[in-house]
């Protein structure tokens, strides 16, 4: 496979280091958004259509759409969907899918995967999915991309009828280059895949009387270690951080990031989001027993007993271990959460402690009117537009 370097990340052959990929004044490049308010940097959404007991897939769906709505119209950035498989309490298994059902509720707000777990597909089968995507909503889609399976072993290895999951991780860079060349349709001559376009594309630019959009969904890489961090950097792509569940290699790897970033077509900067857990409630009691749900969900997740997030009610009369305690403990530490103006404060002292350049917010709780209420009291907290 071709060795990857920073100037094939090229999002067309046209000279314009864009790709085109432009929505709007302020997000000139597809990729930098605006801070919005009195917010110090653009605010974002990352969303996993989470189900909790008592609901159903359908309901937690519907929730999702009215978290894009809802947050289109306070001027979040973008809102992402992250990839996961055989949890019960995620549905978000098929991004693309959630995605184009968002993207028929929405008209403004950037829409992506945060991510799509590159080895668990063929990389013509994510070019062709995000190529359909930026036909359905031209000019906000980006693809984020992570190298991890986003389940256990037993079902990454169902999802790639193969039990070789180390190769899968260690073959990345080669598959996300083949995938970059995919979205270009520019595979060099004699290349064995030369002949085979992902569609829509810009193949069909090049067919008689083709008419293509110059917009290509920005590629992200993702991660919650340094490989990817290093990896983004040399290509001198934006790059997007899980701080909400790996807060102790958050400042390691966006110092990584930054210091082996080169310049590319892409960006002439570094570009760092990071996902961060918060929610915010009337008061301080009401939003402890909201992420508490979370709390426990993680805990029986890690414990090998994935379920439903539990309700407030079951939460709070759980009895932990002391063992649980201390992960809950820990686990919460990283979870902003309290009254508007105590998530903001939270907020912003992230913002600065880790200079990321946005925050992807995510709000994990048993209901979706307590998440569409949180996302409210933020966009209230940082004066941002309200709904036209």
């Amino acid at each position: 496979m071709d060795e990857i370097r920073g100037d094939e990340t090229r999002s067309d052959r046209s000279g314009d280091p864009t790709g085109g990929a432009t929505g709007g004044p302020a997000d000139a490049d597809g990729i930098r958004g605006a801070a919005a308010g009195t917010a110090a940097v653009p605010l974002s959404v990352l969303d996993l259509v989470t189900v909790g007991q008592g609901r159903t897939a359908t309901q937690a769906l519907r929730t999702s759409v009215e978290i894009a709505k809802l947050t289109e119209s306070r001027g979040f950035h973008r809102f992402w969907v992250a990839e996961h498989h055989s949890m019960p309490g995620v549905a978000s298994s098929s991004p693309a899918v959630i995605l184009a059902h968002i993207a028929a509720h929405t008209e403004r707000i950037r829409l992506g995967s945060g991510g799509v777990m590159l080895p668990n597909h063929a990389p013509l089968v994510i070019a062709e999915q995000f190529g359909t995507l930026e036909a359905m909503a031209s000019g906000r889609v980006d693809l984020g991309l992570g190298r991890a399976p986003g389940t256990d072993g037993a079902t990454a290895a169902a999802l790639r009828r193969s039990d070789r999951l180390n190769e899968g991780a260690d073959d990345f860079p080669q598959q996300l280059m083949e995938l970059i060349r995919f979205l270009d349709d520019d595979f060099p001559d004699g290349h064995p895949y030369s002949r085979i376009h992902a569609v829509p594309g810009p193949v069909q630019a090049t067919a008689p009387g083709g008419v293509q959009s110059p917009h290509r969904p920005p590629v992200w890489l993702l991660g919650s270690s340094g490989f990817s961090a290093r990896l983004a950097g040399t290509l001198g792509l934006p790059f997007a951080f899980a701080h909400h569940f790996s807060a102790q290699n958050t400042i390691p790897a966006l110092d990584l990031y930054r210091e082996s970033f080169r310049p590319s077509a892409v960006l002439d900067a570094p570009y760092a989001a990071i996902g961060v857990s918060a929610l915010a409630a009337d008061d301080e009691r009401a939003a402890r027993r909201e992420v508490l749900t979370g709390a426990l969900s993680m805990v029986r997740l890690r414990t090998g007993r994935p379920g439903l997030i539990p309700s407030p009610e079951e939460a709070a009369a759980y009895d932990f271990s002391p063992m649980e305690r201390e992960f809950v403990d820990g686990w919460l530490a990283n979870v902003i959460h309290g009254t508007a103006d105590e998530v903001r404060g939270g907020l912003d002292d992230l913002t600065k402690r880790t200079g990321a350049d946005e925050l992807m917010i995510t709000a994990n709780a048993h209901g979706g009117e307590a998440r569409l209420r949180s996302y409210g009291l933020i966009a209230d907290a940082y004066g941002l537009p309200t709904a036209p």
